[in-house]
């Protein structure tokens, strides 16, 4: 029936709009017989229940947190660091009757990601990945929108739950350092879908994802004696670091240890040197980054950090009351398996 509304199921029942309102939004404040009643007498008349953008509007709530990530929407269903954390970020909203509105932001198209965040109907972000001077995060300041990133901020009044990059690097530095390797290729990660058909040397400075600088300075700051060379074969993805470690691999000067900014990407690693026959930690050092669910079964040696627990705790600081710590920083640990060993002798 066209034109349904409240007030035509309250009429048909013969009560007032807000006890049909009552039936949906506050079941407890009616009986069990009045309130099959109404939804049956609805049911009838073709009523699907109250607007819920109109209950957004008067209560001031969307029952959402917002998931700003800087990549491709399916990146968060593919990447087993994403998944992790939003797996965590999911259970609290859960807890706290929320959804959660994945929100990709281009990097192609910053002036459309900026603009949906302005719309978006949301009460909170958690920002995922995303860098500070991205435009979407002073459009959420500028709405007071409550938001936690998972980088590190320096301003007092920022909420995050982060690791410390740099050190957690630094421990695999110190690691590789005691092995003997000291020409080492790093898989980075320059946000494109692809290089070409082969990986390509970058700079330092050509580096645009923080949390890949810092990592490379904790690799720094351990290895000082060390050839770095950076290589990228496109955005975090196996396939990207397949490709990367294929061109080190091939090249004049190959090195002794290759070190993935990301697990996937020195999982690619790992696949470039069996096709190779080359062996893990006897002929060539492969070290990674998360220690995602693939990693153990792999054999790879790579930085843990808690990806589940991150997600936990940016959705207390969001949804619950009693989470009063604003600033939280997570534990990393080397975990050492068979995919390194000493440097081979030339």
């Amino acid at each position: 029936m066209a034109g349904v509304t409240l007030k035509t199921v309250a009429k048909a029942v013969g009560v007032s709009p807000s006890t049909v309102s009552n039936a949906y939004n506050k079941p407890d404040q009616l009986s069990a017989a009045l309130r099959e009643r109404i939804l049956a007498t609805a049911q009838e008349l073709g009523y699907a229940g109250p607007d819920a953008s109109a209950r957004a509007l008067r209560s001031g709530k969307a029952g959402a947190i917002g998931v700003l990530f800087t990549d491709k929407l399916a990146y968060a269903f593919s990447d087993p660091y994403a998944v992790g954390f939003l797996a965590g970020l999911a259970e609290v909203a859960e807890e706290f009757s929320t959804s959660l509105l994945l929100m990709p932001l281009s990097s192609a198209d910053i002036v459309g990601g900026s603009s949906a965040v302005q719309q978006a109907a949301i009460d909170a972000a958690a920002i995922f990945c995303v860098p500070s001077e991205h435009p979407a995060v002073d459009i959420l300041a500028a709405r007071g929108i409550p938001s936690v990133s998972t980088d590190r901020g320096g301003h007092p009044g920022l909420s995050w739950v982060a690791i410390d990059e740099v050190e957690a690097a630094a421990k695999l530095g110190k690691h590789l350092n005691r092995l003997g390797h000291r020409d080492i290729v790093v898989l980075v990660d320059d946000k494109a879908e692809a290089v070409g058909e082969t990986g390509i040397d970058v700079d330092f400075d050509e580096i645009t994802c923080t949390d890949c600088e810092m990592r490379i300075q904790g690799l720094q700051k351990e290895l000082p004696d060390a050839r770095i060379r950076l290589v990228t074969g496109g955005h975090n993805a196996f396939a990207s670091g397949l490709k990367a470690a294929e061109y080190a691999l091939d090249s004049h000067d190959r090195p002794t240890a290759i070190v993935g900014l990301s697990d996937v990407q020195a999982l690619g690693a790992m696949e470039a040197m069996k096709v190779r026959g080359l062996i893990p930690g006897r002929d060539l050092t492969v070290a990674g980054f998360d220690d995602i669910p693939a990693a153990e079964p792999a054999g790879l040696t790579t930085i843990r950090q808690p990806i589940k627990d991150k997600g936990r705790a940016v959705g207390r600081i969001l949804l619950d009351p009693a989470a009063t710590e604003r600033q939280i920083l997570m534990p990393t640990q080397l975990v050492v398996r068979s995919s390194s060993g000493p440097a081979p002798r030339h």
